[in-house]
């Protein structure tokens, strides 16, 4: 070991007292490391069920995340169960040790999402045959109820998380009367794990504010440097936008619902050709429940909608955009924001969630205060000329380039050794 080396080095050589000093800095460093290693390399192995309601190839920020944890977790040489609804389309990226599949059903207006039959026998069996250190459930649905109650029946420690804000959904949806009732169960689920992990420290106080007494614990989000990067940047796909080196690509990429406030976007996009003699362009890449109406509401425009990309194709159509324009207000993260900055562009959101964390105002985006929709309207209709996009763009992909997904998978790894802790110790006591 290194350590080791230093320490043969001391007695082999008369060096001078500066030099002793610094090797001997560097010798408590090395033994520090190697603690470290011998650490990590000696920390039990877990055993995790994983219980959600959505999950690759499905496309959706949650699906997404929890796609990339669960492998850097089996990395790490953890066992991994699957609680989930079957799905039509199979995920080639990540194999369980184990699967439970359940029966499924679609989610009114949201016939792409889906949700789990509780079905309690099948899912208490599987996670009994198991035997997990800990059980982890993403969705707090039907699914994620009866994992709950499953899990306590076996003694096994539960972790949650928290990725979608429904209470803020009812604003869009005319949900008035169900807020209170959501906002109760919600409040109840997590105050009944012995954590909730959240994305983000803007959603960590807010359920906070809440009510949610659980320690809560902040697992961020990475993004692919390598599958969203500018040189992926498409000459033929801007052609085919009918975009020319002078024309200003305003992109859009998400879900097309009203909570995702997109005829934001269209109606700032429709009045800054009004207003202005330079050339822009709208693409809106993504599918779902409002796609007729905003289609309908940019009828007559030049507005491009693209339907949903993945793969090369969703890569492309990032980099070969010019600014990413985000109008959501519902975010516990925004991992659109990532994939945006990485593919090297500039963007305009509001401040809180990632783009607080990640977009520097006036260097790599602009940040309008959190509710000022008229504010964030007119951002877009002053963006600035090419040159200052591309040159903010690149400071963009640079800030962004160090965010992988090693720590979030560090963050959530940490908090289930904290949960799975609490049955090691019952154990022991038993």
């Amino acid at each position: 070991m290194i350590g080791s080396m230093t320490t043969k080095l001391f007695k082999q050589h008369n060096f001078p007292e500066t030099q002793r000093f610094y090797l001997k800095q560097q010798h408590q460093h090395n033994i520090q490391q190697e603690l470290s290693i011998l650490e990590e390399t000696l920390k039990p192995k877990l055993k995790i069920t994983i219980v959600t309601e959505t999950w690759s190839p499905e496309i959706n920020g949650v699906a997404n995340s929890l796609l990339q944890l669960c492998k850097g977790l089996q990395k790490q040489g953890h066992r991994i169960q699957l609680i989930r609804p079957m799905q039509k389309n199979i995920c080639t990226e990540f194999q369980a040790e184990q699967e439970c599949l359940v029966w499924a059903k679609s989610i009114p207006k949201y016939t792409e999402m889906q949700f789990g039959m509780p079905q309690y026998v099948k899912v208490s069996k599987a996670i009994e045959r198991f035997s997990p250190d800990v059980v982890h459930i993403v969705t707090e649905g039907p699914l994620g109820l009866t994992a709950l109650y499953a899990a306590q029946a076996h003694q096994i420690p539960v972790s949650s998380g928290f990725h979608s804000t429904f209470h803020d959904f009812s604003r869009f949806f005319d949900l008035a009367l169900l807020v209170k009732p959501i906002e109760s169960y919600l409040r109840w689920f997590h105050n009944h794990t012995v954590l909730t992990c959240v994305p983000s420290q803007t959603t960590l106080n807010q359920l906070q504010d809440f009510g949610v007494t659980c320690p809560l614990v902040e697992v961020g989000r990475g993004v692919d440097t390598i599958r969203f990067q500018p040189e992926h940047r498409s000459e033929q796909m801007r052609l085919y936008w009918q975009a020319d080196a002078n024309t200003t690509v305003l992109l859009y990429v998400g879900r097309l619902s009203p909570e995702k406030e997109v005829d934001v976007l269209i109606q700032s996009y429709l009045n800054i050709k009004k207003q202005s003699s330079r050339k822009f362009k709208m693409v809106i890449v993504g599918d779902g429940p409002d796609r007729k109406r905003l289609t309908e509401m940019a009828n007559g425009s030049d507005v491009i909608f693209t339907g949903s990309l993945t793969g090369q194709s969703l890569a492309q159509a990032y980099a070969s955009a010019d600014v990413f324009v985000f109008a959501s207000q519902i975010e516990t993260f925004g991992n659109v924001v990532l994939e945006a900055m990485a593919s090297g562009l500039p963007v305009v959101a509001y401040n809180y969630a990632s783009p607080q964390r990640y977009v520097q105002h006036g260097k790599t985006g602009w940040l309008s205060p959190f509710g000022q929709v008229a504010h964030f309207m007119q951002t877009i209709i002053q963006l600035p000329a090419q040159t200052v996009l591309k040159t903010m763009g690149a400071q963009a992909r640079q800030d962004i380039e160090s965010v992988g997904w090693q720590y979030p998978v560090k963050q959530f790894e940490q908090a289930l050794y904290q949960v799975a802790s609490l049955k090691a110790s019952s154990s022991l006591r038993g």
